[in-house]
């Protein structure tokens, strides 16, 4: 994965528009998008294809066998808007039927023939595939069912499902962009394999997550000797084929019951949160044997990453009324750009892409929980900004930072920080934020199961009726109230200009600790955040805002807590493999030996029993998530703990390390 800012040099851009304009007849390559010749409103060419919200089943279900007739072709696609000329794109459609995207639902019952039969009338082989999970393959988790249709050719694709689940079936081109995005076009959509003894939830929505590239994208791809993607192009996000603010608003009744199927078509990983709620995994399918990155069945989390191509069942009730987002917390696939930034927007600070709204209505004769009782603790979150720089093929952020006043007490982190706000659980807390910078922000309680939606910090939306929250204006401020009912490991962060706000260092870790209790000396945070460096060949990460952190002291014979969170807003990596270690050979300081710790809580849930086991002191961490570990040193010495990029089968490349000196008592 890139980042997507498309900062291009004028003069490389100039050049590759010559290149691939050289190379593109007979149609012709504008600013992104393949137009095709005469092409008008109205005209007898390509369709337009048409989103897809994923609630009617597509194919004829008779004597135990549902076949699915589908045509893979041309259709065209208003990337830059309705105001613009389509692109043409590869798509499917049900034969009959209008091109959609995602591609028609195919959902069978587990142990149903499932008999795809495809029409291609692209000018390219494609491949139709589907993956061999679903049949109970779990030694060849990667695999894929597949048939190769030809140009204008006919193909069958037979398999029967036994593993109830969430998949995804896709077609691909022999090219290298297809390669990198795991699909061609549009071409994939959601397989669900429901279990015979189950039937279909109430209040149920299935979500299929799709990245769709310009055609200056792609063929900057497949014309590239690297197989890396370009930073030209422009990359939409889509939901049901549709990006926020567009995409389906959810209404819900305090009470209901929400089932929800969330699946990933595409390369791309989704770290999916939900403000203000926990939600339960009931079930998760996902095309890789890699446990580190399964969560277990039945947790409750307030964010799940979901793998490419992987898939989600969850499920979770409202019990408090309000505007409630549910979002990727990757910050690039909710990056607004000049496209998809409304009027009312133009320095593009809102959120675009991969977000759905829940409206929850209060329910007649119910009545809410209330607040704990006794007086509010007054606490003050003060923005600052300091001013950023620019060297050669990058650019470097301001530093932006909340300064903590709590009565007396001033606390400030540095530079591109905010300092740690300890919270009491059941106790009520005051928070007035003050804008001091020079661009308007808010603050957003992440994992915080706040009591008014008006105080989550999306501004125009959190709340209820006409009373929403607004942007924090330079000089003004704003005042959040709500009561933590649980201890456990948080964050706060800015949530306007995401990727920007975050990165600059308006993010700090929110510790709620029960009453009457206090911090141990081996109770520590570590905190994974981007660095200010926005772009370049390298996106340094940082530890409790340091690139090279002080090292941390525990005790031997003491408990130590490991409080990790992640909120490495446009890493390239954003998911992160974090292992705690201890050194073989202090002499030569080589060789280090992975430790075992017991797991306490996720998201700042405590987990129950049956998890909290010994295991390899390892952790696969994605954006927006929380674990807490506890870790018991038996003797003196060094240790460290050692965040890298998550390859497909372990650690990858180190990012940053931590020492750890354990001390005696």
């Amino acid at each position: 994965m890139e980042l997507q800012r498309h900062r291009s040099a004028a003069a490389s851009r100039s050049h590759f528009l010559r290149s691939v304009l050289h190379q593109a007849a007979p149609a012709v390559v504008l600013l992104g998008a393949v137009f095709i010749p005469g092409y008008s409103p109205g005209s007898s060419g390509p369709e337009l294809v048409r989103p897809n919200a994923n609630t009617e089943r597509a194919g004829v279900l008779r004597n135990g066998v549902l076949t699915v007739r589908l045509d893979a072709k041309e259709a065209l696609y208003h990337i830059y808007g309705p105001r613009r000329r389509p692109m043409a794109v590869e798509a499917f459609a049900e034969r009959g039927k209008p091109a959609v995207m995602p591609g028609p639902l195919v959902r069978a019952t587990s142990g149903t023939e499932i008999r795809l039969e495809i029409h291609n009338a692209l000018a390219k082989p494609i491949t139709l595939l589907v993956p061999t999970i679903m049949r109970g393959e779990a030694d060849r988790s990667a695999t894929m069912d597949s048939i190769v249709v030809a140009p204008g050719g006919d193909g069958v694709l037979t398999t029967r499902p036994t593993v109830p689940g969430n998949y995804v079936y896709r077609a691909t081109l022999p090219t290298a962009s297809s390669k990198f995005k795991h699909l061609a076009g549009l071409m994939a959509g959601a397989l669900i394999v429901d279990s015979a003894k189950a039937p279909a939830a109430p209040h149920e929505h299935v979500f299929v997550i799709m990245p769709v590239w310009d055609s200056l994208k792609t063929a900057c791809v497949d014309t590239a000797p690297r197989s890396a993607a370009c930073d030209v192009g422009r990359v939409e996000y889509t939901i049901n084929g549709r990006s926020w603010p567009n995409t389906e608003r959810i209404a819900a009744t305090v009470g209901d019951s929400l089932h929800w199927r969330v699946i990933s078509a595409g390369a791309d990983v989704h770290p999916m949160h939900l403000h203000g709620f926990y939600y339960r995994i009931d079930s998760y399918s996902m095309p890789s044997s890699d446990a580190r990155a399964r969560p277990m069945v039945g947790q409750l989390v307030a964010t799940q990453n979901l793998t490419p191509l992987g898939g989600m069942s969850i499920s979770w009730s409202p019990d408090r009324p309000g505007n409630w987002l549910f979002h990727c917390h990757f910050s690039i696939h909710l990056r607004a750009d000049s496209v998809s930034a409304g009027p009312e927007d133009p320095h593009m600070r809102d959120m675009a892409g991969l977000v759905i709204g829940v409206n929850v209505a209060p329910r007649p004769g119910v009545q809410l929980a209330g607040e704990a009782l006794g007086p509010e603790r007054q606490l003050r979150l003060v923005a600052l900004e300091d001013s950023g720089d620019v060297g050669p093929g990058r650019m470097v952020l301001p530093s932006m930072h909340f300064v903590l006043e709590d009565g007396p007490r001033r606390l400030d982190a540095g530079a591109d920080f905010s300092p740690e706000l300890d919270l009491v659980r059941g106790q009520p807390v005051a928070i007035t934020i003050v804008n001091r910078m020079a661009e308007p922000t808010t603050v957003h309680w992440h994992a915080i199961e706040i009591q008014d939606s008006y105080v989550d910090g999306v501004p125009g939306f959190s709340g209820a009726g006409k009373r929403l929250a607004p942007m924090i204006a330079p000089g003004d401020s704003f005042v959040a109230r709500f009561t933590p009912p649980r201890s456990g490991t948080f964050m706060y962060h800015a949530h306007v200009d995401d990727d920007r706000e975050q990165s600059a260092g308006l993010v700090g870790a929110l510790i709620v600790r029960d009453p009457a209790t206090t911090r141990s000396p081996d109770d520590h945070t570590f905190f994974l955040k981007s660095a200010r460096v926005l772009a370049g060949s390298s996106d340094p990460v940082e530890i409790n805002g340091q690139l090279h952190p002080d090292t941390v002291i525990i005790h031997a014979g003491r408990p130590a807590r490991f409080r990790l969170i992640s909120l490495t807003a446009h890493h390239n990596s954003a998911v992160s493999d974090v292992q705690l270690q201890a050194i073989d050979d202090p002499v030569s300081e080589t060789g280090w030996t992975t430790l075992r710790w017991q797991p306490i809580a996720k998201d700042g849930m405590d987990l129950p029993a049956k998890w909290r086991a010994l295991r390899d002191a390892e952790q696969v961490i994605s954006i927006g998530e929380t674990y807490d570990f506890e870790y018991t040193p038996k003797h003196p010495g060094m240790l460290r703990l050692l965040v890298s990029t998550a390859g497909p089968v372990g650690p990858g490349k180190a990012l940053i390390t931590v020492p750890i000196r354990v001390e005696r008592p």
